[in-house]
């Protein structure tokens, strides 16, 4: 069986472009070759891994090869991340781990409600999980809103 071509996602909770999603998902389908995509995300609700989770389903529907692998902070299947506000980042660490292709990264700014910081600056998880597989040597390709 084939190594599928791992594609890490990360990205704000807020993000809404489904244009940058669905172009990145594409060129990732096109940088695999061959080999089967799998899309790997941190399950959140709504957002980037939303939309790729969604578009990634409707790729597949469509007779692409590709799949979907989630990792929830909070009621994985085989992990414990513990409790807020740690079970964010001990997650994102966790999907770095399992190694990666690419990483695709959906920026948007901060909207955390008690975030200590009163500048503008980008999301604290997507930009963790980023810079995380940046240090790991996966290439990571960014978007910023």
């Amino acid at each position: 069986m084939t190594k599928p071509y791992r594609v890490l996602v990360t990205g704000s909770r807020n993000w809404d472009d489904v244009i940058a999603i669905s172009a990145a998902l594409e060129q990732a389908l096109i940088d695999a070759g061959s080999r089967p995509v799998l899309v790997v995300h941190g399950a959140c609700p709504g957002g980037a891994d939303w939309h790729a989770d969604h578009y990634a389903r409707w790729l597949r529907g469509k007779g692409c090869s590709i799949d979907v692998e989630q990792h929830p902070a909070q009621g994985h299947p085989t992990e414990d991340f513990g409790r807020w506000p740690g079970a964010g980042p001990r997650r994102n660490a966790h999907m770095v781990s399992l190694g990666a292709d690419l990483c695709l990264a959906f920026i948007g700014p901060c909207t955390r409600p008690r975030c200590y910081r009163t500048d503008p600056h980008p999301s604290h998880g997507a930009s963790h999980c980023a810079r995380l597989a940046e240090q790991a040597g996966i290439p990571v390709r960014r978007w910023v809103a």
